[in-house]
């Protein structure tokens, strides 16, 4: 779900920020294509980055497994098979979202001037998901590993829209600092909804303003460094761990990239390479993921187990 309400989110801001660029800069839709880390799926079947393609692709292609309609497919059925753990309210409207996007796949939505409306009745479903499983779930060990799975999602999204956006959206080097370039960053910071909130802290956009924000800010709850924070707590729940040191490979490594971030200097970053940067904390990242999933989700051969194989 959080993939998808991200989804949703930076088609509608980068389709904004189409209508206000000028009539005779090209569309820019290969970056979103980019950000999602699916640029060779795209490549093998499209020829273009026309917009229509693009949503296709990234909303409503069931044979992209990360697109808008595969992914709430995928937590609803996830859903179903544990449904007796979730309250009725969250299942009907994880339910009713899975058959509004059906629904608008059906009446082939990315064929229209403007979808807009579809996106943020998306991301509107998604918010009062959570807010309803905010305020009627337990805060059992499922409920953690749900928020665990949700902050790791977050920040992977995070960093690889801040990558995008560094290396490809201006068209050249001259409109560093030009009205086109605040264009650009304002709709970066919309695309994780950051905007009101960075101004409020920073005031001025600039490059390392928005660096430092996305990256390492304490308070903002889309920053990766306040996702793997909230990441980490969520290991100790499940674990039982007091946050002293740690019990097993996933929080070793979650705690190594949390120190690391929170004493990162944004001028260090960005002149020792923000995309050399980006990519080493997606590969983290994706190391954590994979940590998690064989601490808890794997089947652990035990010393009768291989006895009796012996045998």
């Amino acid at each position: 779900m959080e993939r998808t309400e991200n989804y949703a989110r930076f088609i509608n801001v980068n389709f904004n920020l189409m209508l206000d660029l000028p009539p005779d800069l090209k569309e820019q839709w290969e970056p979103l294509i980019m950000a999602t880390g699916d640029h060779e799926l795209y490549k093998s079947r499209n020829l273009s980055y026309n917009m229509q393609e693009v949503i296709y692709f990234l909303a409503f292609d069931q044979s992209n497994p990360n697109s808008i309609i595969s992914s709430i497919s995928k937590a609803r059925e996830n859903a179903r098979m544990i449904r007796e753990n979730l309250t009725k309210e969250t299942w009907e409207k994880l339910n009713e979202t899975y058959h509004f996007v059906n629904k608008a796949s059906n009446e082939k939505v990315w064929k229209k001037e403007d979808p807009r409306d579809f996106f943020e009745e998306v991301k509107s479903q998604i918010l009062l998901l959570y807010g309803l499983a905010d305020n009627t779930v337990a805060r059992t060990e499922g409920w953690y590993f749900r928020q665990l799975g949700q902050y790791l999602e977050r920040a992977d999204k995070t960093s690889r829209i801040l990558d995008v956006k560094y290396h490809i959206l201006l068209p050249s080097a001259d409109e560093v600092g030009s009205p086109l370039d605040f264009l650009h960053w304002m709709a970066l910071l919309k695309s994780v909804t950051a905007f009101n909130t960075y101004r409020r802290l920073y005031g001025n956009i600039s490059p390392s303003g928005v660096v430092e924000f996305l990256l390492l800010n304490k308070y903002f709850p889309r920053s990766v460094f306040f996702c793997l924070k909230e990441a980490e707590q969520c290991l100790y729940k499940i674990s039982g761990a007091n946050g002293d040191g740690y019990t097993n490979s996933a929080e070793k490594a979650m705690g190594e990239l949390r120190s690391k971030l929170e004493f990162d200097d944004v001028n260090d970053i960005i002149s020792s390479g923000l995309h050399e940067y980006i990519e080493h904390l997606q590969i983290k990242i994706n190391n954590i993921s994979n940590k998690i999933n064989d601490n808890y989700f794997q089947i652990k051969d035990n010393f009768a187990s291989q006895t009796m194989g012996q045998e």
